[in-house]
């Protein structure tokens, strides 16, 4: 129901309808301020990347040709413009890390040892809502290295479809398929880690990836 009515709002734009103006921000602003965010990693530049982001979707709008695609469209915008904005921001880090640091170790006969999970059962429903949780993957989304981090966003944050993200990110199905998969693998590491020691402090600033 929710891409229904974000098309819907698309449309009455594309129709030149003014009150839809501030419906469409309302919906976007915050979805574009936490993928930005993650992406980035400091709130100073999310801020910016998303104020940036909503200016270009308005100023582009007619380039907007199928209501149904305003989704992929709005975020390929926030993609680029968060591009642009790490390559100048005093925050971008200097070195990513390696998907490898996340991943489970070789062992001595040259294979991957066993991924021990948690049995994430046992977690209460209510546990799973705490906002320390969600800090949590937030922190472990934004420890990805960009190039898993952004898959990651697009399609288990965003909900857009593979083919969506492929073309988003200029990559082939394939490849995007293949880094969601390392990515939820990398993720699921990282919180099976934080449930297995009974979860962490909330850490002020927001998620990591910054400097």
């Amino acid at each position: 129901m929710e891409r229904e009515a974000e098309v819907e709002l698309a449309r009455k734009l594309m129709a030149g309808e003014p009150e839809a103006f501030d419906r469409f921000v309302e919906h976007f602003r915050a979805r574009i301020f936490h993928y930005s965010w993650l992406m980035c990693g400091q709130r100073e530049d999310a801020e910016e990347v998303a104020q940036e982001t909503l200016l270009r979707v308005f100023e582009n709008f007619d380039q907007l040709h199928e209501a149904a695609r305003v989704r992929p469209w709005v975020f390929r915008i926030a993609k680029n413009t968060c591009l642009m904005k790490r390559r100048r921001s005093t925050f971008a880090p200097r070195v990513e890390l390696s998907l490898d640091d996340f991943l489970p170790a070789m062992d001595h006969d040259g294979g991957h040892r066993s991924l021990q999970i948690a049995d994430w059962s046992a977690v209460p429903e209510r546990q799973m809502l705490q906002s320390e949780l969600k800090q949590a993957l937030d922190r472990a989304i934004g420890a990805l290295p960009e190039h898993y981090r952004s898959i990651l966003l697009l399609r288990d944050v965003e909900e857009l479809s593979t083919m969506e993200a492929a073309q988003i990110l200029d990559l082939t199905e394939d490849v995007v398929r293949t880094r969601l998969h390392r990515a939820r693998l990398a993720v699921r590491r990282s919180l099976d880690e934080y449930l297995r020691s009974g979860g962490l402090a909330p850490v002020a600033g927001g998620p990591p990836g910054g400097k």
